[in-house]
């Protein structure tokens, strides 16, 4: 048994790693090749390139490597024609993977998507892109793969593996005592982002909102972790600036601050995902410059940002964007969260957590590696059946 697999960036890495074991429990003697990290590695694969010669992000920067970026994947197409692995894995990264996955898999491989892209959310024309190039997506979240059942792409949800990682039941006195916070004390946190633009957009709104919240709420503790040293000496700047040297300002340590918190705000991304499995009553707030969100606001198709309030198909926590970010909305919804009991919403994230969890009691890797399994042991014809119930689109080169 040969595998093919291509990691983009260091998360992959990781959720490669945890797919390799998984599958080598199936194959004893399987071999295990293409771009991978350190945890890859770690697991016996053979990596032909670094794995950071893939992780670029932004707009330039990508445009700037972009002989290098097409020459790798025009090495690593003929190098699995030329071996022909029984299936390859792109695991995320879907710009460089996806064209990857169509070559391979119109001369016979077999191919598998382990992530998918926000296709649900916007661009959703890649669909038939993505329908030409796989013969399985593997998806972290239940309602993605409502959406690739809806359009006749085979699909197998996994379950996130942050649902596995982190306790139905969060442990907020050790985490409390972690960050020498008392154990009545009121605690929110504030994570305004991991980008320096992020930071700029919200911080200052985050920063008069905890001013605001410490007049109605006295002895208020607050906690934000800093993304990098890059965001750290970005806030200290600002905390300075707004006269709030006494916040509690973190290396990191994220998912620290918000076990310890009674209440997060945060803007939207993952971090939204890690507070609803923390049980965490959170505001979610985004701002962009005018241009960007009059673009995006076009483009996207679903009704929620955030991922709680998707997975829920409701609104179970606030969403604030663009003009609604100010200072007496977000004082307004993190109050109750402060001062009241919210059993009510740790119930409907305890649910969401079950929810994510995946199918597999062993976890998202689990469950790939038997939808893998199950796709190499199909007959012809049968992986779509399984998977799906619904005929293909014809072979196209896509775009």
């Amino acid at each position: 048994m040969r595998i093919g697999i291509v990691a983009g960036e260091l998360s992959g890495d990781q959720l490669g790693a945890g797919l390799i074991r998984a599958l080598r429990a199936r194959y004893p003697h399987a071999t295990f090749e293409g771009v991978g990290g350190p945890k890859m590695i770690a697991e016996g694969f053979t990596s032909h390139y670094p794995i950071d010669r893939l992780a670029v992000m932004g707009l330039v920067e990508p445009l700037k490597r972009l002989p290098e970026l097409l020459s790798m994947r025009r090495w690593l197409k003929r190098h699995f024609l030329a071996v022909r692995p029984d299936v390859f894995i792109g695991i995320d990264s879907p710009d460089f993977n996806l064209g990857l996955e169509f070559g391979l898999r119109r001369h016979g491989i077999k191919t598998v998507h382990y992530v998918s892209p926000s296709v649900w959310a916007w661009r959703q024309g890649r669909i038939r892109k993505i329908a030409r190039a796989v013969d399985l997506m593997l998806t972290l979240l239940p309602f993605e793969a409502d959406f690739y059942h809806q359009h006749r792409v085979p699909v197998a949800f996994v379950g996130h593996p942050l649902a596995a990682q982190l306790p139905m039941e969060p442990d907020t006195a050790g985490a409390r005592a972690a960050l020498s916070l008392a154990a009545d004390d009121r605690v929110l946190a504030v994570l305004p982002g991991s980008r320096s633009g992020e930071v700029a957009q919200l911080a200052p709104c985050f920063l008069q909102t905890v001013r605001r919240c410490r007049e109605v709420i006295p002895g208020l503790k607050v906690v934000i972790p800093a993304a990098s040293r890059a965001r750290r000496d970005q806030l200290e700047a600002l905390l300075q600036q707004e006269g709030l040297a006494d916040i509690q300002l973190l290396d990191g340590q994220s998912l620290l601050a918000m076990t310890a918190a009674d209440a997060v705000l945060l803007t939207s991304g993952t971090v939204a995902l890690e507070a609803m499995l923390l049980k965490k009553p959170m505001v979610v707030a985004y701002r962009m410059g005018a241009a960007s969100y009059w673009l995006l606001s076009r483009m996207v198709k679903t009704p929620f940002i955030s991922l709680p309030n998707l997975l829920a198909g409701t609104a179970v926590v606030p969403e604030l964007l663009q003009d609604e970010v100010t200072v007496d909305r977000l004082v307004a919804e993190l109050q109750p969260l402060l001062t009241n009991d919210q059993a009510h919403l740790r119930t409907e994230f305890e649910r969401l957590h079950q929810l994510v969890m995946g199918p597999d009691a062993g976890g998202a890797s689990e469950a790939g590696a038997v939808a893998i399994e199950r796709l190499l042991t199909a007959g012809e014809g049968e992986a779509d059946k399984y998977c799906s119930g619904g005929a293909r689109a014809d072979e196209e080169q896509p775009s």
